[in-house]
């Protein structure tokens, strides 16, 4: 269950969150989020407070922590939500810019040589 206070402006969103993924647990989840959170301090207050297994969301702009942070700090669950799919599309309108504005292909330099990539998608590692 997932408590979006951070989200939505609340006065007080940390207190609000801790009752309302507290209550969550009560109830019988077993993966609770609090979205908006960007500070370790704060996920590590979070993680302290919380009665069961915390979740967070990582992998946007301007949340510089590591996964071995949230791991000293308690974290039972990382997602990265659409961050890859953001970063993907990202790189799309580089390289769309690129062809547009400069008529080159450098973006090319960045990709996946097809025997890596075959292997990817294959059972053999």
């Amino acid at each position: 269950m997932r408590a979006e206070c951070y989200l939505t402006g609340h006065s007080d969103p940390f207190r609000e969150s801790v009752k309302r993924i507290n209550l969550y647990r009560e109830a019988g989840a077993d993966c609770l989020f609090v979205l908006g959170i960007k500070d370790l301090d704060t996920i590590a207050a979070l993680v302290r407070e919380v009665d069961g297994p915390v979740s967070v969301v990582m992998g946007l702009a301007g949340t510089p922590v590591t996964v071995t942070q949230l791991q000293n700090v308690g974290v039972a669950r990382i997602s990265i939500g659409g961050s890859l799919a953001r970063a993907t599309f990202g790189l799309v309108r580089k390289a769309a810019r690129e062809m547009l504005q400069e008529g080159s292909f450098n973006f090319a330099a960045q990709q996946i040589v097809d025997p890596e990539l075959n292997c990817l998608f294959s059972n053999k590692s």
